[in-house]
């Protein structure tokens, strides 16, 4: 008696094309209005590839996309641990783990997910006697505001220390994340996913966080940062407020900034702005001045788009000089080169 031949093992690309297969060319026409040219060349190809489609290999693929579509649907209303149990009522655990494990890898859901929901305040509780490192892999997980309620509830010497790991962060090994994830589900009874290496952290995430905190707290901790990696509190400094951002200002706190600036400067920074920060400048000066300034931004023709960068970063640095001088006041929100050339 032969033996059955095991079912072929079939890759997403197959299984994504059998599904448009089966679902016809009108489904597949609006799923391609989703999906880039190089995505679309690639699934177009696949379904091409297919031949004959088995019925059960048919019924197998359609099955699998019905499950992860409900526990998407599941997950998104209940989270993660609800999910979890719906699915072990109804296949089993083993098969309940398989499930949702294709359904995470899918939605790539971020480490600490749970979180979002979570009360802050209890959050804050719970993180007190941690290790500042452990706290910082947590916020820089979170979302910013949540991460500014957290680091504005810590104790006063422990900001300064949990903001430095935040911004000299680098990549997170997996093993890492699961344990603090694992600890932090036995205190606070909830769900946890975790994924591979996750890139989080840095300069830019502390700076989301600090445009959430209070000014009191943001002082604090740039003058600790100053004292303690000058360098670092530079850098945080000028991307708490980027050239852009000279739209928020007023337009006397404008016309101040443009006092300090020398015509070619102001040329140079403008030729890689927006047109609405551009617009804004000029409404700011007399009309002949203006166009004084539109035609030595022509006669430039073009240029490199790190001199650019540079002018603009001198330019808000003239910004920081006179708010900490008190002459102007910076907005709160968030918001945040090589040899490109910007025409």
């Amino acid at each position: 008696m032969s033996r059955m031949s095991a079912p072929p093992v079939l890759t997403a690309r197959t299984k994504a094309a059998i599904l448009m297969v089966a679902l016809g060319p009108e489904a597949i026409s609006r799923v391609y209005k989703f999906m880039s040219d190089e995505d679309i060349e690639a699934l177009t190809l696949e379904i091409a590839r297919l031949g004959r489609i088995p019925p059960d290999m048919r019924r197998q693929v359609i099955g699998e996309f019905y499950e992860m579509c409900m526990v998407r649907e599941v997950i998104a209303e209940g989270g993660v641990g609800q999910a979890k149990l719906a699915l072990e009522a109804t296949f089993g655990k083993e098969k309940a783990g398989e499930i949702l494990e294709k359904v995470l890898q899918a939605l790539q859901i971020m480490p600490f997910d749970f979180l979002k929901k979570a009360d802050m305040t209890q959050l804050i509780t719970f993180l007190r006697d941690e290790h500042p490192q452990t706290i910082a892999l947590i916020l820089a997980h979170l979302q910013p505001n949540q991460a500014a309620i957290v680091l504005s509830g810590l104790p006063q010497e422990l900001r300064a220390e949990v903001a430095h790991r935040i911004a000299i962060m680098d990549r997170t090994p997996p093993e890492v994340i699961r344990e603090v994830e694992r600890v932090l589900e036995r205190k606070m009874a909830n769900a946890m996913t975790s994924q591979s290496y996750t890139d989080v952290g840095g300069v830019r995430s502390l700076v989301e966080v600090l445009n959430w905190v209070d000014r009191t707290t943001e002082r604090t901790i740039l003058e600790s940062l100053t004292e303690s990696s000058p360098d670092l509190a530079d850098e945080v400094k000028n991307l708490m407020f980027v050239f852009e951002d000279i739209n928020t200002l007023d337009d006397p706190s404008i016309q101040k900034v443009m006092r300090e600036v020398e015509s070619k400067e102001l040329a140079l920074a403008l030729k890689g702005a927006g047109e609405g920060v551009q617009n804004r400048i000029f409404k700011n000066m007399s009309e002949r001045a203006a166009n004084n300034l539109k035609e030595e931004m022509e006669f430039m023709g073009p240029v490199r788009l790190k001199n650019v960068e540079e002018a603009q970063q001198r330019i808000v640095g003239i910004v920081r000089r006179l708010e900490e001088a008190g002459e102007l006041v910076i907005s709160r929100g968030s918001g945040a080169g090589g040899d490109e050339f910007v025409v």
